[in-house]
């Protein structure tokens, strides 16, 4: 076990150099299990296991991912997932990466998704630079006359 999970909040950030916002929430909890339980940043969270040297598993990780995709606030009220529009792009790939994390994808499957992923995105750049193209002229072509 970790000897850095018996400190207080104070020893645990003296001894793993936390940066200052985190270290002065820490130091309002009255232990290093209370700053666990009550700690509203995932990134300190995700910090801490790493110095305690218990990273979470790539399943952890990817369902993790998944969560916040779907689920993160957003200033105006809605939440990331309600971006994801088109159900054959983004719905598809959030699920089939829950899929593989679950157990219930193949890696081919899930490297299958990936590259149909990169070839929808090149396909939207493509378009993008071309519209784009169209608002903007060359300004290499005068330079070179």
């Amino acid at each position: 076990m970790s000897a850095l999970l018996k400190l207080s909040p104070a020893d645990f950030c003296d001894a793993t150099d936390a940066c200052s916002e985190g270290r002065d929430y820490a130091l309002t909890q009255p232990t290093m299990a209370a700053v666990w339980d009550n700690c509203p940043n995932a990134e300190w969270l995700l910090w801490i296991c790493d110095k305690i040297g218990q990273k979470p598993d790539d399943r952890t990780l990817r369902l993790f991912a998944v969560w916040c995709a779907r689920n993160t606030p957003l200033a105006d009220g809605r939440k990331t997932g309600d971006l994801l529009t088109d159900p054959a792009q983004s719905t598809a790939a959030l699920e089939m990466v829950e899929r593989h994390a679950n157990g219930l994808a193949t890696d081919k499957e899930l490297a299958a998704a990936w590259a149909a992923r990169a070839a929808a995105r090149d396909a939207v750049w493509a378009v993008q630079a071309t519209h784009f193209r169209t608002l903007v002229p060359n300004p290499f072509k005068e330079a070179t006359k």
